[in-house]
């Protein structure tokens, strides 16, 4: 179904840069206008991975300097018939986490000390095997074909505000509706192709972590989380928001069409109705250990104490 509601979406936005073009009457500017939005998203497409790692300070990880998180994304990306993608871990107390990647042979995952900080073993599996669903369902691919159109569509309606501005034939009634509405219509689609990913997603890594309630779980801790700690980034890159598991600011009012990401709630339910679902024929947990309880002292007592994953953090 989700894979459905994407075909359609991006049909729609297809028929947009089409209806666009013709409105404004000229197929040699539509023609221009796609080549230079697809030239730019090619390059982003080839070089998004090591952009947006690079911009977040990630820095990789491997079996000898965090072992313990190594290995589990090791272990889920087996379990997903995945390559082993390259690992990162961001020195930031905003939790949240992230795949990128143009295909599962060149992916990465990372996740940041916030999150590691504020998820046990279970709910960190579950984030990760959210993650590699991501690269398993080629999310990135989607993604960047839906930026192409979009970004075709944005630079077409500019230049029909360029070259109309003094032109009184034909419709400008038309033409300026056309120029004002495409771009927001397509920022919609956009954004609902995001929100359908991630429904996808959710399924994908509770099927790889065989623990749907242990990710239900997680993103109840990660969407408070995240609320209450700023998210520099973002706050200097809004359009990356896509990119996490959960927003970086908290959303209100169900899956609104200018949010990112589904309303936290709806994707909890969802994973509700999945683990009911699997039932008794669902495959056991990858970390069978009994999830532990989020400790209800200071955030600086616990982080005097440490946890499961403090190796890895101090690597």
């Amino acid at each position: 179904m989700n894979g459905f509601k994407t075909t359609m979406l991006l049909a729609a936005l297809t028929a947009l840069f089409m209806g666009l073009g013709y409105t404004l009457g000229g197929s040699g500017g539509a023609l221009i206008a796609l080549l230079v939005a697809a030239g730019m998203n090619l390059f982003t497409y080839w070089n998004a991975d090591k952009i947006v790692l690079r911009m977040h300070n990630a820095r990789e990880v491997d079996a000898a300097s965090a072992p313990e998180f190594v290995g589990m994304v090791s272990q889920l990306a087996t379990r997903a018939g995945l390559p082993m993608p390259r690992v990162y871990i961001i020195d930031d107390p905003h939790p949240n986490a992230f795949a990128t990647g143009r295909n599962p042979e060149n992916a990465a995952v990372a996740a940041t000390s916030g999150l590691l900080n504020m998820l046990n073993r279970d709910e960190i599996a579950g984030v990760m095997a959210h993650e590699l669903a991501h690269v398993r369902n080629r999310d990135t691919l989607v993604m960047t074909m839906v930026a192409t159109i979009a970004g075709a569509i944005s630079m077409l309606a500019n230049f029909g505000l360029l070259f109309r501005s003094g032109d009184n034939r034909g419709n400008m009634l038309a033409t300026l509706l056309a120029v004002f509405v495409a771009p927001f219509a397509a920022m919609i689609v956009q954004l609902a192709i995001s929100r359908t990913r991630e429904y996808g997603a959710d399924r994908g890594g509770a099927e790889i972590s065989g623990n749907p309630r242990a990710l239900a779980s997680a993103l109840a801790k990660l969407a408070q989380g995240a609320a209450r700690v700023p998210n520099q980034f973002i706050d200097r890159n809004p359009a990356a928001a896509q990119l996490y598991i959960v927003p970086a600011l908290s959303g209100r009012g169900g899956d609104s069409l200018f949010s990112t990401h589904p309303d936290t709630q709806n994707r909890i339910d969802a994973l509700e109705r999945i683990a009911g679902e699997m039932g008794l024929h669902s495959p056991p947990p990858l970390f069978d250990q009994p999830a532990r309880r989020q400790s209800a002292v200071p955030s600086s007592t616990r982080a005097r104490r440490g946890s499961a994953l403090d190796p890895l953090r101090r690597k």
